[in-house]
């Protein structure tokens, strides 16, 4: 999608849902992640398995990011970058990795189990670590996002 082609989605769900002009787009989400592609996760999102993810806190630091915020409306894209839905972040917490609970885990609706979740995240952020110049470590700082589909 291009950038008008987002913007015409964008004002199509303000108007389809009665929301206020005023209302900003925090951004566009294209979830990722290990043994899943775009596609998947975003069938996840619209079939409501997948109500949550996790980011590195250490991501919004070296990106300079303001934490998102409960309320914030994002655009979720599918592989070739199209508008799929709109979500809104009910739920912001930072938690050390190693205090995630198998209840919050499953919100992302990837794994089967906790152990599964902590291989699988863990190996994420090592990668990520590598690129961004961070170091895992099992109390390395998380951001829990919890959110719902408004639209799509």
């Amino acid at each position: 999608m291009t950038e008008q082609e987002l913007d015409q989605y964008w004002d199509e769900f303000l108007r389809k849902t009665g929301r206020s002009p005023e209302d900003k787009c925090a951004g566009d989400l294209k979830f990722e992640a290990k043994g899943f592609v775009a596609d998947e996760l975003v069938s996840l999102v619209l079939g409501k398995k997948k109500t949550a993810f996790f980011s590195s806190y250490a991501t919004f630091q070296i990106d300079n990011e303001p934490l998102p915020v409960s309320g914030e409306l994002y655009t979720v894209l599918n592989r070739n970058n199209d508008a799929v839905c709109v979500i809104e972040i009910t739920d912001v917490s930072v938690i050390p990795f190693n205090d995630v609970t198998w209840g919050m885990a499953q919100k992302e609706g990837e794994d089967e189990n906790l152990e599964e979740w902590r291989a699988r995240k863990r190996e994420y952020l090592e990668d990520e670590g590598a690129i961004l110049g961070f170091e895992f470590t099992p109390d390395i700082k998380l951001v829990f996002q919890v959110f719902r589909v408004v639209y799509f």
